[in-house]
This record gives C-alpha cells, structure tokens and sequence, in this order.
C-alpha cells in the first residue's frame, strides 16, 4: 500500500509568509466582490483610499494564506507515501479566526497531519494549520482541508467520523443570488491556484471537463460573503468559523444560490447551489 497511515501527526516547520493590501483587495475580486453584490461595490473589500472607508479583509481569505497546508519538500503531505496527485481532490474546507483578518500581516505557520482514514474506494487525509501573528504572537486563524485520493483505499483502516449533518429539509431563510463571470477562474487563479484544470482547455478536457473549471476555494468565497452581509450585517469581526463539503464543480459564468438556515445563538447552515445542482454542502457557520 503506498499511503503511510503512520503519518498522521506528522507536522512542518514553522514558516513565515506575508500578504499586504493589495493581495486582500485581489482576494477580494476574485470571489466576486464588487460589481456582482445586488448591495453595491463592497468599496471596504474592493478599495483602499475610499474617503470614509476603512478597507477591510474577508473572513475567507484566510484559506489561501499561512503557504498552503499541501505545498513545498517540507508539507507533512510528502510524508504520507506515494499517489496520484490527479487522483487527489479537494473534499472538504473548514477555518476558524481567532481574531479579525488583517488587510496586511505576516504570520508563522505550521502544519500538521490530523487524520488518514480508508474510506473503501479512497482515502481521506485531514490537514490542519495553525497561523500565528507575528505581530503580538498570538493565534490568528485556523485551517482544516480534508483531501480525498481516489484508489487509495481498502486497506481495511479506520474510517474515520461520519461525515457533518445535512442542511435542514425545511426552506431556507435567506437566498442569496451572486452570478459569477465567465473569467472568474482567470482572476481567482492570481490569488495562488495556477492549477491549469482552471485555465487550460486541453488540460480541463483530460481531467473530463468540457471547459475549465471555476475552484472550489472561489465559490467557497461567494458563499462566504453572502454569509457575511446576510447573517453578520457585513462585520467581518463578527465571523467566527465556516466548514463545507464540495460536492460538484462549477464553471465559471453560472450562478450561486447560497441558502441559509439561521440556527439562532450564532450558528447557521448553509448549502449552496446552482440551479438544482448541490455544489457545496453541508455547510456550517459560527457569528456573533
């Protein structure tokens, strides 16, 4: 078996990595920030010399900060054995902030293997890191990927926690409508992902695709933002933590539906769709 489930617990170096201003308005951008919001141009995301505006970061921004959990010699993921990495998928994306996301920090961050489960015909491999302010040392925010690797399985394994409940049957109380662009995957991809799955139309065409794909991590991004200004009177101080399955891609140009189950006590589902197609799942949210 060429997956190691000895690994698990198997951690990175601490390393340092920076983003400033103009990565959190690109950020920004990219998940649709601007002139697809029905409110207007979220000028404290898109700006950051609007007279009377502070600019601000979005909460989910976090997931592509702190180097990424799977990349570089030294990420705990080269420790796990041998695969495929076109048979690896983005199953699952969780964060939680401890504080505000500055509009520029630097942080250290560490990375550490927290699961590695056979789930029959794949294996799941759970990631965790953690960032520190560099500033104050204190914690800033925390990431949690689980990654799916197809043929990886059956080696007979714990299979680890059943997976997070589904949204609710009844209706939602909120519906939130934002269109994505026909190059939203050309933007999003400057903010790190030059996966060419998202770009190329011969790589896309090899991986099954007719077109590329928008990421994962960018409709992720639309749904937090409709998170936001619905559930947290758009305060990012107010969003604590989100966590969501994908379960279908999405190309860019179609629109998200993001339906919203408010739980009370600062806690909500979510479930977000194109048409009747689920493409991220059951979803959770912490606010205050």
């Amino acid at each position: 078996m060429p997956l190691d489930p000895t690994a698990v617990g198997a951690e990175s170096a601490a390393h340092t990595s920076s983003w400033r201003s103009k990565d959190a308005l690109l950020y920004a951008l990219g998940v649709g920030a601007g002139v697809t919001d029905p409110t207007g141009f979220e000028l404290e995301y898109t700006t950051e010399n609007t007279k009377g505006v502070e600019q601000k970061a979005l909460p989910t921004m976090c997931v592509v900060l702190g180097g990424g959990v799977g990349a570089g010699p030294d990420s705990p993921m080269a420790k796990i054995g041998t695969y495929n990495p076109a048979l690896l998928v983005h199953g699952e994306q969780g964060f939680a902030l401890h504080k505000p996301l500055p509009v520029e920090a630097t942080v250290s961050s560490v990375s550490r293997i927290t699961g590695i489960y056979d789930k029959g015909k794949a294996a799941l491999v759970v990631l965790e890191s953690n960032a520190t302010d560099t500033a104050d040392d204190q914690p800033l925010f925390t990431t949690t990927t689980s990654l799916f690797i197809r043929g990886e399985g059956g080696w007979g394994g714990d299979r680890g926690p059943s997976g997070p409940s589904k949204v609710p049957e009844r209706g939602a109380d909120h519906v939130v409508t934002y269109a994505t662009r026909s190059d939203q995957a050309l933007l999003y991809r400057l903010n790190g992902d030059r996966n060419p799955l998202h770009s190329d139309p011969s790589f896309a065409a090899a991986g099954g695709f007719d077109t590329p794909i928008l990421h994962g991590l960018c409709t992720y991004g639309f749904t937090g933002r409709a998170l936001l200004h619905t559930l947290c009177d758009s305060d990012p101080a107010r969003f604590k933590a989100m966590h969501g399955r994908f379960s279908s891609p999405v190309l860019p140009g179609e629109t998200l539906d993001v339906h919203i189950w408010d739980e009370g006590g600062g806690s909500a589902r979510f479930q977000t769709r194109v048409g009747d197609r689920v493409v991220l799942d059951a979803g959770t949210v912490a606010y205050e």
